[in-house]
């Protein structure tokens, strides 16, 4: 952490996968705890890979509103917590709008793991002149606009 201040929370959420099929399926939710990017993601993909995605990034964000010491109720909206990729594949969090607003000048970081049925996903939130510029995990457009 660059003798800085180190991470300011840290959130672990865990769940089983087929808690949330019920739910995946129905619009509402769907638009309420994901990002439109995550949602046409889901799209493409389906069955068991579907779930699984979407189960991770549902994890993710609980994971994240933890850190940020929130509740799922509690004034961040879970698809203003965008879950991407990292050009090297790793998970990736953006915060916007509400998420945003409420962790100024924050660099989330974030796993994700799954066995069988089994999600888990841990998030640091670190103050953003912690991290030297060039160790924040870039997304796939954010290397494509550097030419990389």
């Amino acid at each position: 952490m660059n003798g800085g201040s180190g991470p300011t929370g840290v959130g672990l959420d865990l769940l089983d996968r087929t808690e949330l099929d019920r739910l995946t399926t129905r619009r509402w939710f769907l638009r309420y705890c994901y990002a439109p990017e995550e949602i046409e993601r889901a799209h493409r993909l389906t069955g068991r890979r579907r779930q699984e995605y979407l189960a991770g990034r549902f994890a993710a964000k609980e994971a994240v509103l933890k850190a940020l010491g929130r509740g799922l109720f509690q004034g961040v909206a879970p698809r203003d917590i965008l879950v991407g990729r990292a050009a090297g594949g790793a998970p990736h969090v953006e915060l916007r709008g509400s998420a945003a607003e409420a962790a100024p000048g924050t660099t989330v970081l974030i796993s994700i793991t799954h066995k069988g049925d089994a999600v888990a996903a841990v998030a640091l939130t670190v103050p953003r002149d912690d991290i030297p510029r060039d160790d924040i995990p870039r997304t796939h457009d954010e290397e494509e606009r550097r030419g990389s």
